[in-house]
C-alpha cells in the first residue's frame, strides 16, 4: 500500500538557479543529428553514450493550461542535467480516453481537435532541453490504455464495441487484443499518419526550427511497448503487426530523413516470448535501432514485500534478460537501448524518506552491466531510467492520480511515487550521478575510425 503525503514547495524551489546551464548552450557550430554508426550511435564523429530518463510528463508540465508549471519545468530539467542526464524520453501524443486512470488533460481530445497549449508546451519542453544539451526520445503512442492510445483511435474510428480493461467483462486481455487490432484499423492509421505528419512537420514558437530540423530529437518512438495482442492471439496478428511497423516507419522516414526511428518494444517479452518475433520486427531497414525493457516486479521476478527471498533471483533474471537482447541486437547489427528500468520501494511505500534499498542495489548492478557492456564493444547504447519525479508527489489516500494533481514519474494508473525518484532520494541520485560520469566518459575516451569504435 502507498500513503500519500502532500508537499509544499521548499524555498529551495524558488531560489534554484535556473540559468545554470544556459550558457553553457551558446554555440556557432553547425548542429548534427545523432546518427547509427554500425553498432553504436555516432554524434560529431564521437560514440554518443548517454545516460537518461522518462519524462514522459514533460511536455504537460511546460504546457501554459491546465496542469503546467513551467517554473517546475525548469527546476526539474535543472536537477536533471546537474546529474549528467543527457536523454529525455517523453510522450508527444496523448488522447482523451473512456477508461478511468488516463491522463488529462490530452492532447487530442477528438480527431483533429487538438489542445494547442499541451503543443505549446512540447515546444517550450524541446527549447529548454535544447539550451541544456538534452536530447529527445519521443513516442507517438501507446498500447497500453493510460494515455488514450491505440485503443482510442479503434473507438474514433469505430469498432462495433469499445473494450476497458477494467471492467469484469471484458479485462486485461481481452483490451490486449483490442488494442492491437489498430495495426490492422486502416482509417485510425490513414489519420494517425495524419497526426504524426503534424507533430513531426511542426515548428517550434520558441526556436524557429521544425522538429524534422531539429538536433534536440534524437529519436521518434512509434508507440509506448507496441505489443502484437495477448500472449493467447497475439500470433495470428503478426503480419499486421509487422506491416505497421515497417509501415509507420518508412512514413516518418518519409517525411523526416534527419531523426532515427525505433519501435519502444519491450524485448522478447512484449514479443509474445519469442526472439523470432522480436528480431523480425526491429529487421525492417525502417528501424534504425533496437529498445527493451526491464520490469522486475511486473514480470513477477520481485516482491517488494518479500526482498530477501525474491532479490537474487530478480537481479539474475534481469541480467539474463539484458545478455538475451545483446545477442539480438549483435544478430541484427543494430544499437540497443534499455530505455525502461525501474523497482519499487521497499515494500511498495510512496511516501518520501521510505526505504529504497533494494532499488538501490538494483540500480547499482543494472548500471555495473550497462557500462561493462558498453566499455567492452557491446551494442547497448544508453538506458533511461524509470521515473524522474523529482518534486512531484501523489496526493490522494487512494494512491492515486486525479485530474489537476502534481505529476510524478508514475503514469495514472499506477499508485504514484512507486517507481519515482524523488528529489529527497540522495543515495539513488548518487548512484545515477556516479554511473553518469562514467558513460560521459565513455564517450569522450573512444572515437570512430571507419565504422569502428576504437580507444582515443
Amino acid at each position: 500500500m502507498c500513503m500519500m503525503l502532500s508537499k509544499k514547495w521548499p524555498v529551495l524551489f524558488i531560489l534554484f538557479p535556473l540559468l545554470q546551464y544556459c550558457s553553457s548552450v551558446a554555440t556557432t557550430e553547425k548542429p548534427s543529428f545523432i546518427k547509427v554508426n554500425g553498432t553504436q550511435f555516432e554524434y560529431n564523429n564521437r560514440p554518443y553514450y548517454f545516460t537518461g530518463t522518462n519524462f514522459w510528463y514533460g511536455i504537460n508540465l511546460a504546457s501554459k493550461g491546465e496542469g503546467g508549471n513551467r517554473t517546475r519545468l525548469l527546476i526539474e530539467l535543472n536537477n536533471l542535467r546537474s546529474m549528467g542526464i543527457t536523454n529525455l524520453r517523453i510522450l508527444a501524443l496523448s488522447e482523451d480516453s473512456y477508461i478511468q486512470k488516463t491522463l488529462k488533460p490530452a492532447i487530442q481530445k477528438e480527431p483533429n481537435i487538438f489542445n494547442e497549449e499541451l503543443l505549446d508546451g512540447l515546444d517550450f519542453l524541446l527549447y529548454e532541453m535544447q539550451r541544456r544539451n538534452m536530447y529527445a526520445v519521443i513516442y507517438l503512442n501507446n498500447y497500453w490504455e493510460w494515455s488514450g492510445g491505440m485503443a482510442v483511435y479503434n473507438k474514433w474510428f469505430p469498432k462495433e464495441k469499445v473494450i476497458d480493461p477494467y471492467s469484469m467483462e471484458d479485462g486485461w486481455k481481452a483490451f490486449m487484443d483490442y488494442s492491437a487490432s489498430f495495426y490492422r484499423n486502416e482509417k485510425a492509421n490513414e489519420y494517425f499518419k495524419e497526426v504524426i505528419k503534424k507533430i513531426v512537420t511542426r515548428k517550434n514558437k520558441y526556436t524557429e526550427k521544425f522538429y524534422f530540423d531539429d538536433p534536440t530529437i534524437m529519436a521518434w518512438e512509434l508507440a509506448n511497448e507496441p505489443r502484437a495482442g495477448s500472449l493467447d492471439n497475439g500470433k495470428s496478428n503478426l503480419d499486421n503487426f509487422y506491416k505497421w511497423i515497417d509501415e509507420t516507419a518508412e512514413y516518418i522516414h518519409s517525411i523526416d530523413p534527419n531523426h532515427l526511428v525505433t519501435t519502444g518494444s519491450e524485448g522478447t517479452v512484449g514479443s509474445l516470448l519469442d526472439e523470432a518475433v522480436f528480431l523480425k520486427a526491429h529487421g525492417s531497414k525502417n528501424i534504425d535501432y533496437l529498445t527493451f525493457h526491464l520490469w522486475a516486479k511486473n514480470w513477477n521476478w520481485f516482491d517488494a514485500n518479500k526482498i530477501e527471498e525474491t532479490y537474487s533471483g530478480a537481479e539474475k533474471n534481469a541480467i539474463d534478460y539484458f545478455n538475451d537482447h545483446m545477442k539480438l541486437a549483435r544478430q541484427l547489427s543494430k544499437p540497443i537501448t534499455l530505455e525502461e528500468f525501474g523497482l519499487p520501494r521497499d515494500f511498495e511505500y510512496c511516501w518520501p524518506g521510505s526505504s529504497t534499498s533494494a532499488r538501490d542495489k538494483y540500480y547499482s548492478k543494472i548500471y555495473s552491466v550497462v557500462y561493462d557492456s558498453a566499455s567492452a564493444g557491446a551494442p547497448i547504447a544508453g538506458s533511461n531510467f524509470w521515473a524522474w519525479s523529482g518534486y512531484g508527489r501523489g496526493i490522494n489516500e487512494d494512491d492515486f492520480w486525479k485530474e489537476d494533481n502534481p505529476f510524478t514519474g508514475d503514469p495514472p494508473h499506477e499508485p504514484q511515487g512507486i517507481n519515482s525518484i524523488y528529489d529527497t532520494d540522495f543515495s539513488t541520485i548518487a548512484i545515477i550521478k556516479e554511473f553518469t560520469e562514467k558513460m560521459n566518459k565513455l564517450s569522450i575516451s573512444k572515437t570512430i575510425v571507419k565504422n569502428k569504435t576504437v580507444e582515443k
